[in-house]
């Protein structure tokens, strides 16, 4: 007597058809370090990391967090069906923790897109997937729901802050980072990136960086090989030394002539003839927000665009001055 097929319920069934339509999307990264043998002296690739990605187009491009693939001297890219390929880097933006690469492949019809959703009206409650290849093992699925909604985290690349993340708790482990996180339809909206947790295993809260911010990235790395952002051309000194000085705000280290803050007045920090020390303009707004600290001053400029007039306030000489400055390019 033949076995009977288990029955799934609706619910069951759409997860399970979500499971098996997205998982060609999803990529295994190994990221290779050359190390030099202890005994035969011999340069050997050996892997150094793994995690996730997803295919991002029908040209071969893949996504994946740029921590994923830092300080790799090649990348081996697996998919679905168990294929291993070799992999550029296109370009990284460290300040979102995203990475482009490009798969060396003869066939892209291999290739399985994903579906890119938006971030922009998303909901506390609403259901979650995750897939990726979590410890190294084959395409896993974990579920859950969004759990909280423009959270801010740092960039473990450059400290920078990453606004508007996702917070699930769908399991996101190690080797999940850089994996696709979708909706009940199967479109993405963000980016498994990190795992808030002491031992590095789930505790209940993952981060997602959203698809809004990723797909501004890849698109200008794809196109440019870089992100380009609006500059003010200074160097700053680090939070802590400002507090120091009793106030709150941005210490000007350095701010070149040629740039957008130094061509508008802005002054640096120097010596004088006699060799002490002159602290450069401390920063305390910025269009008409308060800056604190580097992370405001972060977040305020991702709110603009290159060649925007911004009026900058500075504290110079116990007195408040306010510039117009036409911010600049990092390119």
């Amino acid at each position: 007597m033949a076995a009977m097929k288990s029955k799934l319920t609706q619910d069951e069934q759409l997860t399970v058809d979500l499971f098996k339509r997205n998982t060609p999307s999803v990529v295994f990264i190994t990221n290779l370090a050359v190390r030099r043998d202890a005994f035969t002296l011999d340069m050997q690739e050996i892997p150094q990391g793994a995690g996730s990605g997803f295919v991002w187009d029908a040209d071969g491009h893949v996504v994946t967090n740029f921590h994923v693939i830092k300080g790799a001297s090649d990348l081996q890219v697996t998919l679905t069906d168990g294929d291993e390929y070799a992999a550029e880097v296109v370009g990284f933006d460290g300040d979102k923790d995203v990475a482009v690469l490009q798969l060396k492949l003869p066939d892209t019809e291999k290739l399985h897109p994903v579906k890119l959703g938006t971030s922009a009206d998303l909901l506390v409650g609403q259901r979650v997937y995750a897939i990726g290849n979590p410890f190294g093992l084959d395409h896993t699925l974990t579920t859950g729901v969004i759990s909280g909604t423009g959270r801010e985290i740092s960039s473990g690349n450059t400290g920078r802050p990453i606004e508007d993340v996702i917070q699930t708790d769908a399991a996101i482990n190690p080797g999940n980072s850089g994996g696709p996180l979708l909706n009940s339809s199967g479109e993405l909206i963000g980016v498994n990136t990190a795992i808030y947790s002491p031992s590095g295993a789930n505790s209940g809260v993952g981060f997602a960086v959203p698809v809004d911010i990723i797909n501004s990235s890849v698109t200008q790395i794809i196109k440019f090989g870089k992100v380009i952002r609006p500059i003010l051309g200074i160097s700053f000194a680090p939070d802590q030394s400002v507090e120091q000085l009793g106030v709150q705000g941005i210490l000007v280290l350095d701010a070149r002539e040629t740039g957008p803050a130094g061509a508008a007045g802005v002054h640096g920090t120097k010596r004088d003839q006699n060799g002490r020390l002159v602290l450069g303009d401390i920063i305390t707004g910025f269009n008409n927000m308060r800056v604190r600290n580097a992370s405001d001053l972060y977040k305020a400029l991702d709110k603009c665009g290159i060649g925007d007039e911004v009026d900058l306030e500075v504290l110079r000489d116990n007195s408040k001055i306010h510039m117009k400055i036409t911010l600049g390019s990092s390119s």
